[in-house]
């Protein structure tokens, strides 16, 4: 097997209370196992890649290490558990991380954000919004600054700008939805009926 030059970190919550803003629509045990049911999906489409899940969540970090799969525990935002991610990934050598969100129901892989290895180049993904940022990758050895949440699409834009990086935005819709709000739920699933 080949060694890779990437890493994927899987930032994630918990299963059990995520999914938040779909509430309304599904209760707590059918929010927790669409969460798994995309996690693994996520996971999958890494597979071949050095991975780390980051939570502290204890049926997350079972069913990570039921994949044989690395756990960093969660610093407690999505912004600093890709930073943790990221040292993960420099710390063992390799030359570039992606960092995924777990909500990518169509994620098949990841070799879109693998080509430019230790290259100065930021790769986003835009969500189907193009507002968020379900997927980057960055050299390992860039002390960028995650800003998700709302239009962190633009942000990580101008993070490039700020670190003098190349920007290459990656127009994948395997990668762009993510299921967020009650809208994505309905897509979701009329694609399954």
């Amino acid at each position: 097997m080949a060694v890779s030059a990437a890493a994927l970190v899987v930032p994630l919550r918990a299963f059990a209370v995520g999914m938040e803003r779909l509430a309304d629509r599904l209760d707590p045990d059918a929010r927790a196992a669409l969460a798994r049911r995309l996690a693994d999906t996520v996971l999958d489409a890494g597979r071949g890649l050095p991975t780390v899940v980051v939570s502290s969540a204890p049926e997350v970090v079972e069913w990570a290490r039921a994949r044989d799969v690395d756990v960093i525990d969660d610093p407690g935002s999505l912004d600093t558990a890709a930073e943790v991610g990221r040292r993960w990934a420099r710390d063992a050598g390799l030359q570039r991380v992606i960092v995924a969100h777990a909500d990518l129901p169509d994620a098949r892989s990841f070799d879109a954000l693998t080509r430019d290895g230790g290259i100065g180049i930021l790769c986003l993904v835009p969500d189907h919004r193009c507002d968020g940022t379900p997927v980057l990758s960055t050299p390992t050895d860039v002390d960028i600054r995650f800003a998700y949440g709302p239009g962190s699409f633009a942000r990580h834009c101008r993070e490039a700008r700020r670190l003098g990086l190349g920007l290459r935005v990656v127009r994948a819709p395997e990668l762009a939805f993510d299921v967020d709000l009650p809208s994505d739920l309905d897509r979701l699933a009329s694609r399954t009926a």
